[in-house]
């Protein structure tokens, strides 16, 4: 009861700020195109920032979304109630949905989940379970086996997002991980792992972006310099080898540990779905060999969409690919060949491979609203020109050695706002580059650039990587959300102290060493910190 109180409340207030706001901003409502009062104003992250604020405290994304998309369709259309209601369908859900790389990252997510339901009903996720259980003899292994995983498919996010919690879950439920641990280790090994991977999507997206420059090049240079990215995986071995756990994550490992209760809310979207992993006919073959199918077809599809058939060497091919594309063909062809290998092995019958096609679909409706109603939200904030007003406060600046750290927080904050780092460091690079800053401390300006990106990206729950985390751990989004963002911050909060120190001190061998021992001190004092209280509440969970 008072959770619809809240929500009630919530709503009300929402529709107070929105009246407010229209006798400033509906002059120009009886146009006849939305010219919106508030472009490129403070006014313009108010959607997602309402999309937020509401999904944390109501812990329920898709109103939450659905709100921010309306406000931002209201600012839009200046307060014209049908221009808003026509931008909400036309400008947002039917752009998003008519947007070819989103079409191509639903297909990717269809197809994977079809490919998933099918190792699922061979057997071969279960084999593979057993295998493991014998070789991986405790939680720890479990993790860092997980992590392990994570940081070899460092091609692209979105695959490695739902291959390594789709292949790692069954093995984490048996040493009673929680799942919004895992949805952690996933989302941390994903775009933390590619933007420091030469070979990614994510390396092609940003040489593309750098004009003026060898784009490849300043990109591997400015991997050192990437104190989010590198933090980030340091932070999880750490946490890991010396049993830390913080914030809302520790009731979740906690209760997962014992009470065996992978989820701790009530709100459990794909409990059940588990029970789809059947012994079956099938081996740990079964499983590896459609994962190297997959892995493989979808690296050559990314390849040949970057013209290695017209000669490209292999660096260029990936600068240059189309990662959406290159994902749905693909993975398109390994569905093909994997129903063709199980129907060899005899493990699976042609009625069985069909009946997985819409399992598949169904798995991954969860993750397919979400990311439609984040991508309409996206599209409606650059509407109201969200990334001219960043940009425009930013650009012109003169803050000397400041520069790296104001722009890893300039990053992060538009990142988390709009839920993209594409978006983000697409923007804010080429400002960058126009400071003319000397050359060190430009690659150092530009890694900071990258790593707000990431950053804001990691802790958004907008975010598409963010939101295929929770679809491949099976984990509520918003527990994931709530559970990931202490981690996040830590590091966060490390890597801009130390990216002040790199206005003045421009080399990555003193500056690492210096971040390490920043951010090993911090989770040591936080581990004094909070191991009474851990007592306490194992006592309490044990009761």
């Amino acid at each position: 009861m008072h959770r619809k109180k809240l929500i009630i409340m919530l709503f009300v207030i929402t529709a107070i700020i929105l009246g407010f706001a229209v006798p400033a901003f509906a002059g120009d409502a009886a146009g006849e195109a939305p010219q919106s009062s508030v472009y490129a104003t403070f006014w313009s992250l108010v959607p997602p920032i309402v999309a937020i604020v509401l999904a944390f405290i109501t812990r329920e994304v898709y109103s939450s979304l659905f709100i921010g998309i309306v406000c931002g369709a209201f600012l839009y259309a200046n307060f014209s109630p049908l221009k808003a209601y026509t931008a909400i369908i036309n400008e947002g859900f039917i752009a998003s949905l008519a947007d070819s790389w989103n079409v191509g990252i639903l297909i990717f997510l269809v197809v994977l989940g079809a490919i998933v339901c099918l190792m699922n009903k061979a057997g071969g996720s279960a084999a593979y379970g057993e295998w493991a259980m014998k070789k991986i003899r405790s939680r720890k292994g479990a993790i860092l086996a997980t992590f392990g995983l994570g940081i070899l498919i460092f091609v692209d996010d979105y695959f490695n997002c739902l291959t390594v919690g789709n292949v790692m879950r069954p093995i984490t439920d048996k040493f009673r991980v929680s799942r919004a641990k895992l949805a952690y280790i996933v989302d941390a090994t994903a775009a933390p792992i590619c933007m420091i991977a030469p070979i990614s999507s994510w390396a092609a997206a940003v040489t593309g972006i750098i004009e003026g420059y060898q784009g490849l090049d300043l990109f591997i240079r400015a991997i050192p310099y990437n104190f989010y990215s590198l933090l980030t995986i340091v932070m999880i071995i750490i946490i890991t080898l010396m049993g830390i756990e913080y914030g809302p994550m520790r009731l979740h490992e906690r209760n997962a540990l014992l009470k065996g209760d992978l989820y701790t809310t009530p709100d459990r979207p794909f409990e059940g779905q588990e029970g789809a992993v059947s012994a079956g006919k099938g081996k740990v073959i079964d499983l590896i060999i459609p994962v190297l199918i997959l892995i493989v077809l979808c690296i050559l599809g990314m390849l040949y969409t970057g013209g290695i058939l017209e000669g490209e060497n292999i660096i260029d091919a990936f600068a240059n690919c189309d990662a959406s594309l290159g994902l749905s063909l693909g993975s398109s062809l390994a569905l093909i060949l994997i129903i063709i290998y199980y129907l060899l092995r005899g493990v699976l019958n042609f009625r069985q491979c069909m009946e997985c096609l819409p399992d598949g679909f169904k798995a991954m409706v969860p993750a397919i609203l979400i990311l439609t109603f984040a991508w309409t939200l996206s599209g409606i904030t650059k509407l109201l020109g969200a990334p001219e007003y960043v940009s425009g406060m930013f650009e012109g600046s003169n803050v000397g050695f400041l520069v790296p750290a104001l722009v890893f927080a300039v990053a992060l904050g538009m990142s988390f706002a709009t839920g993209t780092s594409w978006g983000t460091f697409g923007i804010l690079l080429p400002i960058v580059v126009a400071f003319g800053l000397e050359p060190e401390l430009l690659i150092i300006s530009i890694s900071a650039c990258l790593a707000g990106s990431v950053c804001g990206d990691h802790c958004s729950p907008i975010s598409d990587t963010t939101i295929m985390s929770s679809t491949g751990a099976m984990c509520n989004h918003i527990n994931h959300v709530s559970t990931q963002l202490p981690y996040a911050v830590t590091v966060a909060a490390v890597s801009f102290v130390v990216y002040i120190i790199a206005g003045l001190i421009h080399s990555a061998w003193i500056l690492l060493p210096i971040a390490l021992v920043l951010l090993f001190g911090v989770l040591y004092v936080i581990k004094l910190l909070t191991g009474k209280q851990a007592e306490a509440m194992d006592s309490n969970l044990k009761g």
